[in-house]
Parts: structure tokens; C-alpha cells; sequence
């Protein structure tokens, strides 16, 4: 069973930088994708970076790019999110999610598999 568990969520000043962990077990082949998500309360779910686990090839959403980094580490089976330059507006549930798959897409509807979540605020 495919199970997914978020960690490095806090509280930072803005500015600041939080490294988040997406750890990864129970998949049956290595081609499979890991996105990150986030939600806000009263807003919608928005993708943020993606990386496939087989090629490497990663994507992230405009609102991210140059501040945000996915990385995959193969030796812990772990996909990480390096987060720069914080903003307030970047307080939100942040999530990873997972599907099988050669190209990852930052669109939440592709994704079947869900952790629980891990908090992130920035504040001002």
C-alpha cells in the first residue's frame, strides 16, 4: 500500500526558508510522480512542483518558479521542497500527492494518492 507522509512544516518570518519532506513507500515501480499542493482556507487547491521519480523531469507553477526547488533523494526515497523568499501568501496546507506515471503533471486531478498535510505560515 502506496503511503505518503508530509514533514518540515512551521512557522517562518517572511523571507524566511522551510525545507519540506515528502516521504514515499509501498510503490510497486519506480515510474511513478510526486506533485506538491497546497490549500489555503477559502481558496482553492494549487499545484506547485512536480517531479517524476524515473527521469528526474520536474515542473513547477509560475507563483513558484525561482523561489521553490523539488529535489529527489532515491537513498531515502524522499522528494523535498525547498521554499525561499516566503511570503505571507504562501501560508497554506501544503501537500504530496502521488501517480504512476512517466510525466508529471502539477494538476491535482491526475493525482490518486494523498498525504495528510503539513502546515506552513508565514508570517509578516
Amino acid at each position: 500500500q502506496v503511503q505518503l507522509v508530509e514533514s518540515g512544516g512551521g512557522l517562518v518570518q517572511a523571507g524566511g526558508s522551510l525545507n519540506l519532506s515528502c516521504a514515499a513507500s509501498g510503490f510497486v515501480s519506480g515510474r511513478y510522480n510526486i506533485g506538491w499542493f497546497r490549500q489555503a482556507p477559502g481558496r482553492e487547491r494549487e499545484g506547485i512542483s512536480c517531479i517524476n521519480r524515473y527521469s528526474g523531469t520536474t515542473r513547477y507553477a509560475d507563483s513558484v518558479k525561482g523561489r521553490f526547488a523539488i529535489s529527489s533523494d532515491s537513498t531515502r526515497n524522499t522528494v523535498l521542497l525547498l521554499m525561499n523568499n516566503l511570503t505571507p501568501e504562501d501560508t497554506a496546507t501544503y501537500y504530496c500527492a502521488a501517480y504512476y506515471g512517466m510525466s508529471c503533471l502539477v494538476d491535482f486531478r491526475q493525482y490518486g494518492i494523498w498525504g495528510r498535510g503539513t502546515q506552513v505560515t508565514v508570517s509578516s
